[in-house]
């Protein structure tokens, strides 16, 4: 038996990627921290009833789950971490004013997401709770835009929707249960021969809207359209309504918006506007948001709630700046020497002691030798 073999979507992460995730993760929760927000660290492993904001099948479907041995309950390996953020928020902060909150760790999936996916993501994300208006929605995607351009994509494709839409359209129409799920499902395929199929019964006006919905794409135009071409529901109409004022306000600090207002591609617990940036070279979404006004709901506190995240291992093969190379070190007790290695990783230098360094295995390009009666630090000569 090979017992070096992973699982399928599961890899390793060596060394220069490892770098890479790890150097972006500090400067990502930096750029977080310049913005107000404050870290929280869930546990990896909860009972399940916390992993899941509400019935989510989805979810549900791509969490691991085990048995605890101490309390013979069900326990998951966390799929996604904002619901734990949620927990936090609700349950253990208690907050009355607006908390922004932000977290950085591993994921676990039972299933990928897609074909060149990880079942191990690293997720980044930040959140904002307490806050209805545009101006929270607006804050992050400029954080989402501004943790994009850390990771090297300067010019990311931002598409923006409102699952509102479908909700508004969906009750009118009375569609419920297994019924509405479908609907939903073909509305993220925009699989119209589906949609035709599973609204067949229901108005004839309500049907042709939900039929319309994957037509909705492109620019600013694409408001117009809905406003004219969709039933004049209040939910309908508040949707719109906040998608102008979203427009109106990214535009202003220079950010290009698309629309698709049959992006539904999001986690269950999101009740109104999302978002995805996309980027060349790129099968998938780089980043994800949205609201979800509702997601504290079942740990005791509702309140309005909007962010979003991105998965670190998925810019690992940007090009990236590259670790600064080290100073080797002879091996020793000298105490003039033990100062100097001190001194230089005082100073921020890498200092590798050689006990049986390769050169062409490692970033060394100088090192620590004794000339002069003192230490110096100078040029790689000798052959390692």
């Amino acid at each position: 038996m090979r017992n070096w073999i992973l699982p399928e979507y599961i890899s390793d992460v060596l060394p220069s990627e490892a770098r890479q995730i790890e150097a972006l993760r500090r400067k990502v929760l930096d750029l977080f921290t310049c913005y107000g927000y404050e870290q929280v660290s869930p546990p990896l492993i909860e009972y399940v009833e916390s992993l899941f904001t509400q019935d989510d099948s989805a979810l549900d479907l791509k969490t691991f789950k085990l048995v605890d041995e101490l309390t013979g309950r069900q326990m998951g390996l966390r799929a996604d971490i904002t619901p734990q953020v949620a927990r936090i928020d609700a349950h253990i902060l208690n907050r009355q004013g607006v908390a922004r909150l932000c977290y950085a760790g591993s994921v676990v999936n039972a299933r990928p997401e897609g074909v060149l996916s990880t079942r191990e993501p690293r997720q980044i994300g930040a959140e904002i709770y307490g806050c209805a208006g545009v101006a929270a929605d607006v804050e992050a995607i400029e954080l989402m835009f501004e943790s994009l351009a850390l990771a090297g994509l300067k010019s990311p494709r931002l598409d923006i929707g409102h699952i509102g839409l479908f909700h508004a359209l969906a009750n009118e129409a009375g569609l419920m249960g297994h019924r509405r799920a479908e609907v939903f499902s073909a509305l993220q395929q925009k699989d119209l021969p589906t949609i035709r199929e599973t609204t067949a019964e229901i108005a004839a006006e309500l049907r042709a809207a939900l039929l319309l919905l994957p037509s909705f794409y492109g620019g600013s135009e694409v408001l117009i359209r809905a406003r004219a071409e969709l039933p004049k529901l209040p939910g309908v109409t508040a949707a719109l309504d906040s998608l102008d004022q979203l427009t109106a306000a990214l535009e202003l600090r220079g950010l290009v918006v698309h629309f698709d207002l049959a992006e539904l591609r999001s986690s269950y617990y999101h009740t109104g506007l999302v978002f995805a940036a996309y980027a060349h070279g790129f099968t998938n979404a780089v980043a994800r948001g949205g609201r979800y006004d509702s997601v504290g709901e079942k740990f005791g506190r509702s309140r309005p709630a909007t962010g979003f995240s991105m998965d670190l291992r998925e810019f690992s093969s940007l090009p990236f700046p590259s670790l600064r190379s080290g100073v080797l070190a002879p091996a020793g007790d000298d105490v003039a020497l033990l100062a100097a290695i001190r001194a230089l990783r005082s100073a921020g230098e890498i200092v590798m002691i050689d006990l049986g360094v390769f050169a062409s295995e490692v970033s060394i390009d100088r090192e620590l030798k004794w000339v002069d009666a003192r230490w110096q630090v100078l040029p790689l000569t000798t052959a390692h």
